[in-house]
């Protein structure tokens, strides 16, 4: 059994501010990396600016991430870091903008280097160092090595690898008081489906089931309540964003397992959203899994303080309805992608691309 996870980590109020001396250990300029809005919106931005401000660190401002970014924006942005001069970057926003972050400090670092040999990881030098602020409660990618992009294919890969971990990662939950309520939900059962992948992964230790454990405990009752429409208040939160932490620490050692792949899928073709997509799955994994190993799925469920009714009715309390239809061709086009793939290979139940087909026909046909 090992766990590394070299990240600092500050989840307090006001932690940016605190700690801003940590940002100065990392260089005198920086290129801060987000979207258009939520940053703003949610005060990060503003914290940041400060923060950097009274370190005397310059700084300049890319705000052109997108949902699922692509490679080619980091490749951008990775120019104008090292036409800036940067010598570290600051991501702020939810997983697309910490995953694009990670991603950039490669390309500043190694401004020759293409889409290829990013995925191959052919870095001839080291990626710049990296911070991050979270403001959504979902991806955990505050703690973990991983960059989900989207290619030139317009498919979504993720990519693993330790010189991706952050220096430090700030989590202040009022960052994610702003959120949207589809926001808020999507993002939480991304947290669910992070635990429970994890926890039913063949790489599952006894480290990483803790983490899934109580990532479920923890995010089971804020979002429950967000499903009923209630508003969340300051403590729940705490207590969903402190989920998704623990939620990437359980990845960090096991990954995902197949509703997380087989979801990039709905997101690439049919615009779902990350984590609506990934728990659109769960229930056939719990199902599948259960079947595989009952007395390993009963030993979750003792853990978690609740049956696979309750979690499922809990993941489907989140979840749209998809107005998706998909024709046996589009299907069967499909299959090829998920033939020796990882994360259907990670899960603890017989799954092949004969399963992933009959799944896909049996909601959208």
């Amino acid at each position: 059994m090992f766990y590394y996870m070299p990240t600092r980590l500050f989840t307090e109020d006001e932690c940016v501010l605190t700690h801003k001396d940590v940002l100065a250990s990392l260089g005198d300029r920086c290129i801060v990396v987000t979207d258009k809005v939520a940053a703003k919106a949610s005060g990060a931005l503003r914290d940041v600016e400060r923060a950097l401000g009274d370190e005397g660190v310059a700084y300049v401002v890319w705000d052109g991430v997108t949902e699922n970014p692509p490679v080619s924006a980091c490749i951008e942005a990775g120019n104008v870091a090292a036409g800036e001069g940067a010598q570290f970057v600051l991501g702020i926003g939810g997983g697309s903008a910490l995953d694009a972050a990670k991603a950039i400090s490669v390309f500043a670092a190694n401004p020759d280097l293409d889409e290829a040999g990013f995925y191959a990881l052919r870095w001839a030098n080291e990626p710049l160092p990296i911070a991050l602020v979270g403001t959504t409660a979902g991806t955990g990618s505050e703690v973990t090595k991983v960059s989900v992009l989207t290619d030139r294919a317009a498919r979504k890969h993720s990519i693993h690898d330790d010189r991706l971990y952050a220096a430090v990662a700030f989590g202040d939950s009022r960052h994610t008081h702003t959120c949207p309520a589809s926001v808020t939900l999507s993002c939480g059962v991304d947290v669910i489906a992070h635990a429970v992948e994890s926890y039913f992964s063949h790489k599952a230790d006894e480290i990483s089931r803790a983490f899934a454990v109580r990532a479920v405990r923890q995010a089971a009752d804020p979002l429950a309540s967000a499903a009923s429409g209630s508003e969340l208040d300051a403590e729940a939160r705490r207590q969903l964003y402190e989920a998704s932490i623990l939620g990437g620490l359980a990845i960090n050692t096991t990954g995902t397992c197949f509703p997380h792949n087989v979801g990039y899928y709905l997101t690439e073709n049919y615009h779902v959203p990350h984590g609506y997509a990934c728990a659109v799955f769960l229930p056939d994994m719990l199902t599948r899994v259960r079947q595989a190993d009952p007395s390993y799925a009963q030993s979750f469920y003792a853990e978690v303080g609740m049956d696979e009714d309750a979690l499922v009715g809990l993941v489907r309390g989140c979840l749209p309805t998809l107005d998706i239809r998909m024709t046996d061709e589009e299907i069967l086009a499909a299959l090829p992608r998920w033939k020796d793939n990882g994360s259907v290979k990670n899960t603890r139940a017989d799954v092949s691309v004969d399963t992933i087909h009959q799944i896909l026909l049996s909601m959208f046909a």
